[in-house]
């Protein structure tokens, strides 16, 4: 496969590096440090080098509100022992609500049915009123509060306020199934529950007070349950749910006033998110207040160069951890526009739409997403005026070079295309972009500052090149405290740390590139091996997913005749057959693209492929159906009966 052209597709313009945040972090970095650091490269050397100190600017430079203390770190040499600004003591929240005024803080669009704007100072009104009536009801540090709710200001604003009190904040969208539920918040017990009377997805209007009944029944330490309208049903099901006040009786008799916030140490608990859970019950992951902070004000103010006075989106759910991140743009003073609902609807040039009229300044998305919209033949830069866009970012899984090329031929010329990798177990990216450097075709740009990334072969040894275990060598501030209900820790060792000693191993699969960039190949624990030879699934996606008759593609490794061969399921565009021809040129677009190991020794058509909520295929639990084995949390999917399809496949028996 080839990845890397001989010619970059975008150079940042030298007024643009020389304007960014980026830059005069450096200056600043250079006179901290006492050595030039000019370039990307040496910035980000000098930042693993000197963990503490780099982290410190950070704290500076980013304006956090708040005392640090006069300890940087602790036992910088442990990776899970670590301890970044043991003495300081801030509010998330207050960090997020430092602007006021009348500029807009939230700007919401759900497809085209409702449409909502607050200014900053109509946020911090609304959260000062919830402040208050948690506090009316004794919410404090370490309770949680859980919502199932879609991206609307209100979601906002309540995660804001409980996090000024120290209350720790869990979501997951409406869409998530009773058991997808009840397996996430059942184990955190909520103090609070907050959702919505439905939603509406693709035009249609989704009631969810069936399943609210069941999972309200189910959630024993639940106080309070909020109903937020966005149907016409909050009423009803206020009244039909124990302990249940709409929104406008849950706030009525307390007026706005300035809210209040309590500093707590850098680790207090404030985010709980869950892994996606297709191999088992969710993991309950606990991320601390400052760690999550300071790192994804970096990746805002740095990374992301986002200015006060920004336009920043992503399409994201509550399920997922981007929304988590895009809150943290209020702390860089810019403008957050939320969306919810199907990026296709009323048209797929929906969110181009929103961009346009919004003027949006960084544009957050998902290859999927992008491959979505390349297949039909979108070409926005004929069609929208999309000057303000200065960045697009992109997620969720590797994007291929196919999806470069088209956002800078359909899209825009002049913009800097952010390829991104991190997770939810980290809250952040240990790969990202950066104002400063080219984009190079299929590349992600580089680590993040910060960082110390790797990639290790089978004996935990650095590659320089090669595909290997994408791993973490140094601490770093927005690692999790750990996991909920796992006392000892164990649990928590075992899933980053047990590999290789001292080393966090991150599950992805990656190499690095000659211009210092970084490619993921997908997960490591669902890399395919035959023969021995490790093959990453991004690697053949990448290939089939070039051909019209493919909508998308899933590959796993099937245990046959004391080896391991390479399955992969199509799922076909209307009118489009898997006859002998598609098959024989999928395997020669395959063998010529990748190489002669990656071709499929079986290639099957499904009408459908498995998903979780954020819109990742899910690898692993079709490689469980495929072998007849059980998959624990099938609620943790959004279409999980497309695992049937994969059930006792006839052409998988020889």
């Amino acid at each position: 496969m080839t990845t890397e052209a001989d010619a970059p597709l975008w150079t940042p313009p030298a007024s643009r590096a020389a304007a960014s945040a980026m830059a005069a972090f450096a200056d600043r970095a250079s006179a901290r440090s006492g050595r030039p650091l000019k370039t990307y490269r040496a910035l980000h050397a000098w930042s693993v080098e000197d963990i503490g100190g780099f982290w410190d600017l950070v704290w500076d430079f980013c304006k956090v509100v708040g005392e640090k203390g006069g300890v940087k770190l602790v036992d910088g040499d442990r990776m899970a022992g670590a301890r970044f600004f043991p003495e300081a003591r801030l509010n998330f929240t207050e960090n997020l609500l430092r602007k006021s005024g009348s500029a807009e803080a939230l700007v919401f669009r759900g497809e085209d049915k409702a449409e909502a704007r607050l200014s900053f100072d109509e946020l911090r009104a609304l959260v000062s009123r919830i402040q208050q009536a948690f506090i009316a009801m004794g919410v404090g540090e370490g309770d949680r509060v859980a919502a199932m709710m879609p991206n609307r200001p209100e979601t906002v604003a309540f995660m804001l306020a409980a996090a000024s009190l120290g209350a720790i904040w869990s979501s997951c969208s409406p869409d998530f199934g009773e058991r997808g539920v009840l397996d996430r918040f059942g184990q955190i017990e909520p103090k609070v529950f907050v959702t919505v009377d439905g939603y509406w997805y693709a035009g249609k209007r989704i009631d969810i007070l069936p399943k609210l009944r069941p999972i309200a029944e189910q959630l024993p330490t639940v106080e309070a349950i909020v109903v937020v309208p966005y149907l016409d049903g909050a009423e009803e099901a206020a009244a039909a749910l124990p302990k249940a006040k709409t929104l406008d009786a849950f706030l009525d008799g307390f007026e706005a006033k300035a809210p209040t916030f309590k500093r707590l140490p850098f680790d207090h608990p404030l985010f709980i998110l869950f892994s996606s859970g297709t191999t088992g019950v969710p993991k309950c992951i606990i991320h601390r207040a400052g760690g999550v902070l300071l790192t994804l004000l970096k990746e805002h103010v740095l990374q992301s160069d986002v200015r006060p006075g920004d336009r920043v989106f992503y399409f994201t759910t509550c399920g997922w951890m981007m929304w988590n991140w895009l809150v943290v743009g209020l702390a860089a003073e810019a403008t957050l526009l939320l969306y919810d609902g199907s990026p296709f609807h009323p048209s797929p040039a929906a969110l181009f739409d929103f961009a346009q009229s919004e003027k949006m300044t960084f544009f957050g998305t998902s290859a999927k997403w992008i491959d979505g919209v390349r297949k039909v033949g979108l070409k926005p830069r004929e069609t929208h005026d999309l000057s303000s866009v200065r960045t697009m970012a992109s997620t969720g899984s590797p994007l291929a070079d196919a999806g470069f090329d088209w956002v800078y031929k359909e899209v825009k010329r002049d913009i800097q295309l952010a390829s991104i990798s991190g997770g939810t177990d980290i809250v952040s990216c240990f790969v990202i972009g950066n104002p400063l450097e080219p984009v190079w075709r299929g590349e992600i740009q580089g680590p993040g500052l910060g960082y110390a990334m790797a990639t290790l072969d089978d004996d935990g040894k650095p590659l320089a090149r090669g595909k290997g275990e994408l791993a973490c060598v140094k601490p770093f501030p927005s690692m999790p405290l750990g996991f909920w209900n796992d006392p000892d820790g164990a649990k928590y060792h075992a899933a980053y740390f047990d590999r290789f000693p001292n080393v966090w191993v991150h599950g992805d699969f990656a190499e690095w590139t000659s211009h210092g960039g970084m490619i993921i190949h997908g997960r490591s624990d669902a890399t395919l091996n035959p023969g021995g030879v490790r093959i990453g699934t991004a690697e053949i996606y990448s290939q089939v997913e070039k051909m019209e008759e493919v909508v998308e593609a899933i590959c796993v490794g099937q245990d046959y005749d004391g080896d391991v061969r390479i399955v992969l399921f199509v799922r076909l565009k209307d009118g489009a057959a898997l006859d002998d021809d598609l098959t024989r040129r999928i395997k020669t677009r395959i063998r010529e693209g990748a190489s002669p190991r990656h071709v499929p020794a079986k290639i099957v058509a499904v009408s459908d492929i498995p998903r979780t909520k954020s819109g990742k295929i899910v690898e692993l639990a079709v490689r469980e159906v495929v072998h007849g084995r059980p998959v624990k949390n099938k609620e943790a999917l959004a279409n999980p009966e497309a695992l049937a399809l994969f059930e006792k496949l006839e052409a998988l028996q020889d």
